[in-house]
């Protein structure tokens, strides 16, 4: 069986691209393209022959036996998208998936991506995010998603078309709350823009400008829930709910030491309280 190769093609600069991928792309038997007219351009910059095959979501379920069955038959098969790595929000993860289970080698081939490019210029936190690609139209199903993401704490990266772009500003602003928000139109292009704010005011600068190209939002995440008030009566009750639920004391204590940021004998003090009190009440019923 031969390798499938998942090559990252530049996101806009024809000059974002490797020489690994090159070489990967002239000596292919076969690129399956998402476009391939988008292909065939970058193909002829480069003076590149290879043979093209469409490969998207129309017609994912009779291409994918098909490539399947070239590569078990020896021949190299190379996957690209429109633009960026494949199998990220395209029909390529359906291809992967099933080349891995059928034992064929898949090899990446990194590049550009229009996520990681907006999230590292964004100026906000990127050493953890969470990529939500594009969010479902609309409806229970978008609702709900969002609704999920209300309390991520992660940098949030999303993909929107031009003409939803306000549609979903506003969602996210009465889902998520005020947050700072960096847009990414056109990365890597002439008239690449990083638009930086808040969600209110990038939906009001977006209805007067109304943005063309590929979006990209970087949202930042919902900061960390605040810790509830200490209370010592509460903390011990907590504990003996933990014990009583089947935990071990040590791990109970611990859990609600972290609960309420107080030291594990701060908490054990207020159980030991408790039993007196209870011990008190005791001796002195009738």
């Amino acid at each position: 069986m031969a390798n499938l190769y998942l090559v990252a093609t530049p996101i806009g600069n024809l000059e974002d691209i490797t020489l690994r991928a090159l070489r990967v792309l002239r000596s292919v038997d076969m690129i399956a393209a998402e476009d391939t007219r988008r292909t065939r351009e970058l193909l002829a910059h480069y003076d590149l022959h290879t043979t093209l095959t469409s490969y998207h979501r129309h017609n994912q379920a009779s291409k994918t036996p098909y490539l399947l069955r070239l590569l078990q038959e020896g021949r190299e098969v190379a996957l690209v998208s429109d633009a960026g790595l494949p199998g990220i929000s395209d029909p390529g993860e359906d291809l992967v998936r099933q080349a891995v289970a059928a034992g064929i080698t898949v090899v990446p081939i990194p590049g550009a991506n229009a996520a990681l490019s907006a999230l590292v210029a964004s100026g906000l936190p990127a050493g953890r995010f969470a990529f939500e690609g594009f969010l479902p139209r609309s409806g229970r199903e978008r609702r709900e998603r969002l609704a999920a993401l209300a309390a991520e704490e992660r940098t949030l990266v999303f993909y929107e078309a031009p003409h939803r772009l306000e549609a979903t500003l506003a969602d996210l602003a009465a889902s998520l709350g005020e947050r700072r928000v960096a847009i990414g139109r056109e990365l890597t292009k002439k008239f690449e823009t990083i638009w930086r704010g808040t969600l209110t005011e990038a939906r009001e600068y977006f209805q007067a400008h109304p943005p063309r190209g590929e979006i990209t939002l970087v949202v930042a995440g919902a900061g960390p829930a605040p810790r509830p008030a200490y209370d010592p009566v509460r903390a011990a009750a907590e504990v003996a709910e933990l014990e009583a639920a089947g935990l071990e004391r040590k791990e109970a204590l611990a859990r609600v030491a972290r609960r309420y940021s107080q030291p594990r004998r701060e908490i054990y003090r207020a159980c030991l309280e408790r039993r007196s009190e209870a011990g008190s009440r005791k001796s002195e019923s009738p």
